[in-house]
């Protein structure tokens, strides 16, 4: 499998062009801030996100005003605890309100486009955020292979239309050796290493969580300074994963 390698000489912090940049992309399941003690806690999920300092998070598992949530849209409770911009899209109706999943910004978004992708036991959603030097893009994949396939022409349509360096980062319900990942290494390099687990938090032993780019000529201009999938046990059924990256 193609993964992105990582640059961390000290010398690059001196040989990166006048206008490179670093940012930090970070993809978490939340599964709606229950924790593997099933306590509902906004704070503790923030706090796991404040620690880290995302410059760009993309979120799973997010309820907008449901029943559920108390009529609480999530995206935009943590958006407040973390001062960073919320963005939300739904891929279902459910208990009186809206399912999907979110991003939260340091920037604020030049714009925003919300793709349906299949599911058959649910639907799914992609979540594509423009801003000023590059593109990113929060999904939560289908539980089924077929449907987790149907998706990757819309996954490349998408990353397509620009010519910004484009991140796609969440859950993709599939580890590195099935069919859907081998078929989406062709099209983006995956950051990180694919030993390193993320679920289920408590115990990972299986990897489903990834950030992405897409196309080499976007990864020829990024250069991956680090990736960890934080050890963080409770707040979620997911560990976080996290990537620093320089744009050049």
């Amino acid at each position: 499998m193609r993964y992105i390698k990582f640059f961390v000489a000290a010398c690059l912090l001196f040989s990166v062009a006048v206008h490179a940049a670093d940012v930090k992309v970070m993809s978490y399941n939340i599964r709606n801030r229950k924790g593997m003690d099933r306590m509902i806690n906004y704070q503790r999920v923030a706090d796991v996100i404040n620690a880290q300092q995302p410059d760009v998070l993309m979120l799973q598992e997010v309820d907008s005003a449901t029943m559920r949530s108390s009529g609480v849209v999530v995206v935009d409770t943590l958006a407040s605890l973390c001062n960073m911009y919320g963005t939300f899209s739904a891929a279902i109706n459910f208990d009186g309100g809206k399912y999907g999943i979110g991003m939260l910004s340091r920037e604020k978004p030049l714009g925003v486009t919300r793709y349906a992708l299949p599911g058959r036991e649910e639907e799914r959603t992609l979540l594509v955020v423009e801003f000023k030097d590059y593109v990113m893009a929060s999904t939560h994949l289908s539980l089924t292979e077929e449907d987790r396939d149907a998706s990757m022409p819309i996954l490349l349509e998408a990353a397509s239309r620009f010519n910004k360096p484009f991140f796609i980062a969440g859950d993709f319900n599939a580890e590195p050796t099935e069919a859907s990942i081998t078929q989406f290494v062709k099209h983006f390099g995956i950051f990180g290493d694919a030993a390193v687990k993320t679920f289920p938090a408590d115990n990972p032993n299986i990897k489903i969580d990834y950030i992405a780019i897409y196309g080499n000529e976007a990864a020829e201009r990024v250069q991956s300074l680090d990736y960890n999938v934080i050890n963080e046990p409770m707040a979620s059924d997911h560990r976080p994963i996290i990537t620093t990256v320089r744009i050049k």
